[in-house]
């Protein structure tokens, strides 16, 4: 075999190693952050033990305490998933953050949205909607937020106290830390750090905050909190919604490296190469008469020289999508005994088709597990199904039922410290935040002036 023609390109979980004309695949299973899924199959409970950074126990978010980062990466290279969370994103946001008061007539209870200047001049002297857009964020990714509670300066003097912002902390940059009293759940937990912990807060140092308590909300300068809706048998952190189909999220982002990767170069060995032993003779008796004072192995390493510059010629005319239709020129001779000396170029049956199709149920395996572990419904998400596209009332019902069972909770957790804050600083006033969310209609239950086809047919 001749030497390694460049670094071996990761695919995947796997490595193709490129060797003249040939490439291989050659399965691995190193330590890495990916690892963290075949530790889950082991049962492993990451919250049971504390992990110590920097000489402060903390309550290790996954094995490795790097679960917001492997999330990230993972999202980072799928082409699905992020796009079905921004879906979920934008129907929850509906017309956006109103105040409103909750109202009870007849055994009903409703709610009336409002205006209050004072509350909605503290919301404008901090970007709250930033806020609120990163705590969407964060609780769709994490199932939980970390904020931020900020406090005047009026306590320190004896006057009046009063939270002036709040801000999202990403969850790749905080941690709890283990509780030392009490049991271990997130009730018991008093300080919440914050650092660079993907790079083990070597540069950022950890800086730990008292957390944020809605009944003493004045206490403290800085306080942090963690509001999240509860994981089963999580005594800590929250984990996604998604977090059993990572597995075929990842393995969806896999397969386009693949088949690019085949497309360009090939998986497999696509030719076998016959060459004649008397060529190299012939070659290696001319380098004796060119060389006479070199040894062996010298006269041995110039023809192995000659074979790697040849097969590489060869491996650029063979390999790559490039060089369709071109083709390689051999000369034929016979040796003193009179036999055919020849070269041959033999294509291989990789079964390119097969592979392609399995990799495609393979796809759309992965693609239905994904949506199917995102929790929105594929009319909702511009997903494909049988080849199809979602009707207009299918997509209608299904918001309907998004509505009414998948927007309460995450909107609870999303304004529980803008609710806390505003309870904080304005106690007399009994006014809410959330979003706002007009009813759709059907088209035939539309007057016909306002129907969508009308209006663009009178636009024009």
């Amino acid at each position: 075999m001749s030497e390694v023609a460049e670094k071996p390109l990761k695919v995947g979980n796997s490595r193709v190693l490129r060797v003249d004309a040939s490439a291989f695949v050659m399965g691995q299973n190193p330590f890495n952050q990916f690892d963290e899924f075949v530790n889950i199959q082991k049962n492993i409970d990451w919250e049971a033990d504390p992990t110590v950074v920097q000489g402060i126990k903390l309550v290790p978010h996954g094995v490795n305490n790097d679960l917001p980062v492997i999330i990230r990466d993972i999202m980072d290279k799928n082409n699905l998933a992020p796009g079905i969370l921004e879906r979920e994103i934008g129907l929850l946001y509906g017309d956006g953050p109103q105040l409103y008061n909750l109202v009870f007539e007849n055994g009903f209870v409703r709610r009336e949205y409002v205006a209050d200047p004072e509350i909605q001049s503290w919301l404008d002297s901090w970007d709250y909607k930033r806020y609120i857009d990163m705590a969407m964020v964060e609780f769709k990714y994490m199932k939980g937020i970390y904020t931020k509670v900020v406090r005047n300066r009026g306590p320190r003097a004896g006057f009046e106290g009063r939270i002036n912002y709040l801000q999202v902390v990403p969850a790749t940059d905080a941690r709890l830390a283990w509780p030392e009293t009490g049991p271990l759940r997130l009730e018991s937990v008093k300080r919440i750090y914050v650092g660079d912990f993907q790079n083990h807060c070597l540069h950022t140092g950890l800086t730990g905050y008292p957390v944020f308590d809605p009944m003493d909300p004045f206490r403290y300068p800085i306080t942090l909190g963690y509001d999240n809706k509860y994981s089963f048998g999580r005594n800590f952190y929250s984990v996604p919604s998604y977090y059993g189909s990572l597995n075929w999220i990842m393995r969806s982002s896999d397969i386009p490296e693949v088949l690019r990767y085949l497309s360009e170069n090939g998986i497999t060995s696509a030719f076998h190469i016959h060459h004649p032993a008397r060529y190299w003779e012939d070659k290696e008796e001319k380098l004796r008469q060119m060389y006479p004072t070199e040894t062996d192995a010298q006269l041995q390493k110039r023809i192995e020289q000659l074979k790697d510059e040849l097969f590489e010629s060869i491996s650029k005319v063979l390999t790559g999508k490039r060089n369709a239709g071109k083709f390689i020129e051999t000369v034929d001779f016979y040796d003193e005994q009179g036999n055919l000396c020849q070269w041959k170029v033999e294509s291989i049956d990789q079964k390119v088709k097969d592979f392609i199709d399995a990799q495609i149920k393979i796809s759309e395996k992965a693609d239905s597990a994904t949506t199917s572990g995102m929790g929105l419904h594929p009319s909702l998400s511009n997903i494909i199904v049988n080849g199809q596209l979602s009707s207009g009332s299918q997509m209608l019902y299904a918001l309907k039922l998004y509505m009414a069972s998948d927007t309460t909770i995450p909107e609870e957790v999303v304004f529980q410290k803008i609710n806390q804050a505003i309870a904080a600083n304005f106690p007399k006033k009994k006014l809410r935040m959330g979003f706002y969310h007009h009813s759709v209609a059907r088209e035939e239950d539309v007057n016909p002036e306002g129907r969508v086809m009308n209006s663009a047919t009178e636009e024009k």
